[in-house]
């Protein structure tokens, strides 16, 4: 070490009148830091997928149930349809006309998430799987709308989301 050439490395190097070069870490603080992390990543993460659910839906209940598969989730609270998040139409058409009707927002947004898969996963069979999250609310014509626009996109098994009760001991 003594053959560098430079002063100011040298100086640098030998911490002649100046702070060394070896900075002291605080290791109390840096694992408060990790614990506090650990923490948190460990509150956050589901085991078994669950999703939130919209505060203004109210699911209907259930006893037999399956936990959450992965695959696309339609939505239909009060005046909307969703699919995972993004707008797919709306209600009121279907409501207004009083009978089934295929949604055309909804068929393009779920063939396009099947072709998608397609191209992700060429080796595999499409499972053609959606999860319906509908407000207990809405009517049945809707839910028949819904439900019939999603196997037309190629979705003929649908799961709907429930909360679950308590199994009754009888």
């Amino acid at each position: 070490m003594h053959h560098i050439p430079l002063k100011f490395v040298w100086n640098k190097v030998a911490g002649h009148g100046r702070r060394s070069g070896n900075a002291a870490l605080n290791l109390v603080s840096f694992i408060d830091f990790l614990i506090t992390t650990v923490i948190f990543l460990l509150m956050s993460f589901s085991a078994s997928g669950e999703i939130a659910v919209d505060k203004n839906v109210k699911l209907p209940k259930a006893e037999n149930v399956e936990d959450i598969i992965d695959a696309p989730m339609v939505a239909v609270n009060g005046n909307q349809i969703l699919v995972d998040g993004t707008l797919a139409g709306s209600t009121r058409a279907i409501e207004e006309l009083g009978r089934m009707q295929k949604i055309d927002e909804l068929f393009t947004l779920l063939k396009n998430k099947r072709e998608l898969w397609k191209q992700v996963q060429p080796n595999k069979p499409f499972p053609g799987v959606c999860i319906l999250q509908v407000d207990q609310n809405v009517p049945a014509i809707v839910v028949k709308s819904v439900f019939q626009t999603a196997a037309f996109a190629g979705y003929p098994n649908v799961s709907f989301m429930v909360s679950k009760l308590p199994k009754s001991g009888g």
